[in-house]
């Protein structure tokens, strides 16, 4: 009898403790997962992000960082915040459309006109109306991180028209509006993830492939492709999102530090970002690359122009002209 009277006092001391509001203890580790490699400026960010959220909270919330895809792809990784199993995730918006469809405006081809643009869009109320669209899914939406502007490599030819784009076996986002606008340019889209990607460039599987410049670079993509065009056709934000049970369950205190630390974190990205870009290209100039700066953008922008319209048919204006209108 003293042996049963010990192990339910000790089930109910465990019941009580999973029921406890985090706010009640002491520190909260949150795990946090991401793609991208320890080069990348996403873990800048990330290390930033923990760092401004240790001295909010006093201590109270600390992030484990997890980046090199060690808990996982980009699917994995929001399937495990939905789940509960990862804490916090950032990959590219294109990675949620699956679950929420209208995120896919994201990715409408020259939809953005500038970085300035970009700010007030993403900072303002139309960024978010859209993370709030990630409720439904279980994930709050805290900030959109940078992933920049969206750029083609191959291993074929220079690329200075659309024409030059025909025929190439291209890896883009899953995201539908980034497939059908390579398709209207007459590539043949591939989607795979990250982590699979340089393999197949190096063996030729895949011919070219789009990203954004930071990406190219800390993934080292720039040694298994010979050819990089500032083609800018898209400019790709990334999201950090966290399980919105364990959101919700922490003090209006501090989940107001975890959305402030998280836009913060992003201020800082996308300056540190804009300090790279030079030397991002001065270096994969002197890796071999042959790079094409001053590309005539407009033939690319008509090619690919109705990919807005089908966007807008499938999911509503609303978006669109709410970005318009902050041109």
């Amino acid at each position: 009898m003293k042996v049963k009277g010990i192990q339910v006092l000790s089930a109910l001391c465990v019941s009580l403790l999973a029921a406890m509001p985090l706010t009640s203890q002491a520190q909260t580790k949150l795990r946090f997962g991401y793609e991208t490699p320890r080069s990348d400026s996403q873990h800048i960010a990330a290390q930033k992000f923990n760092e401004l959220l240790k001295a909010k909270t006093g201590g109270k919330l600390e992030l484990q960082l997890f980046p090199d895809s060690a808990l996982g792809n980009a699917q994995a990784l929001i399937n495990g915040v939905r789940g509960g199993t990862i804490d916090l995730e950032m990959s590219g918006s294109n990675n949620f459309t699956g679950l929420v469809p209208v995120l896919n405006v994201l990715d409408v081809p020259f939809l953005f006109k500038d970085d300035a643009h970009v700010v007030r869009v993403l900072d303002g109320k139309t960024g978010d109306d859209l993370l709030a669209t990630l409720d439904a899914q279980g994930m709050k939406g805290l900030a959109f991180w940078d992933n920049g502007w969206r750029n083609v490599t191959n291993s074929k030819h220079p690329v200075r028209t659309p024409a030059d784009v025909k025929g190439l076996k291209i890896r883009t986002s899953a995201s539908p509006m980034n497939i059908e606008a390579f398709r209207l340019l007459g590539a043949n889209p591939i989607s795979m993830p990250v982590s699979e990607l340089y393999t197949a460039l190096e063996t030729k599987a895949v011919d070219a492939q789009e990203h954004p410049l930071g990406v190219l670079w800390s993934t080292k993509f720039y040694e298994v492709q010979k050819y990089l065009s500032l083609t800018r056709h898209a400019y790709s934000p990334l999201i950090v999102v966290m399980n919105k049970a364990k959101f919700d369950a922490l003090s209006p205190d501090l989940q107001k530090a975890l959305v402030e630390s998280a836009r913060e974190a992003a201020q800082y990205q996308r300056q540190l970002n804009a300090q790279n870009l030079r030397t991002i290209i001065d270096g994969v100039k002197k890796s071999g690359m042959q790079v094409v700066e001053d590309l005539d953008t407009k033939p690319f922008m008509e090619a690919t122009k109705s990919v807005k319209d089908t966007f807008n048919k499938q999911y509503g204006d609303t978006y669109t002209k709410q970005i318009d209108a902050q041109r």
